[in-house]
């Protein structure tokens, strides 16, 4: 494959509303087009940070999505990268959003040389925000 970048991912959720404020107000992506009735869902919305995007979408209709779980295979979270993740930890509170992972009694931690904390979407997505790349 000659692949130049990573186009997208697509996130389903059954929670829209709170799922697209938080892409859009917590972590600073821009709707780029919001389309409904989308192929029996309510709604199907791009999403774009730089030049990563994702696809946001309702379930289909009659469908029920089952609850996120770090015991599913496939992706188990999405990862940014930031100059300083202690700035953008604080942000995020600023911003009264609290649904962080807890690792050993902390919401901001150690991780071999850098830092990282792990934020939760209302859809159940893991975001994890660090400060070195591996």
């Amino acid at each position: 494959m000659n692949m130049s970048i990573i186009h997208h991912i697509c996130i389903q959720t059954d929670r829209y509303e709170e799922s697209l404020k938080f892409y859009t107000e917590i972590l600073g992506f821009r709707l780029i087009k919001e389309t409904k009735n989308f192929h029996s869902r309510k709604f199907n919305s791009w999403l774009q940070l730089k030049d990563f995007m994702i696809e946001l979408q309702t379930e289909k209709t009659g469908d029920t999505l089952k609850d996120w779980s770090s015991l599913n295979k496939g992706i188990v979270h999405m990862g940014f990268l930031v100059n300083d993740v202690e700035k953008e930890y604080n942000r995020i509170k600023e911003l009264n959003y609290n649904k962080f992972k807890i690792k050993n009694g902390k919401e901001l931690y150690k991780v071999e040389d850098g830092y990282l904390f792990k934020v939760k979407a209302p859809e159940g997505t893991e975001v994890e925000i660090r400060d070195k790349k591996i």
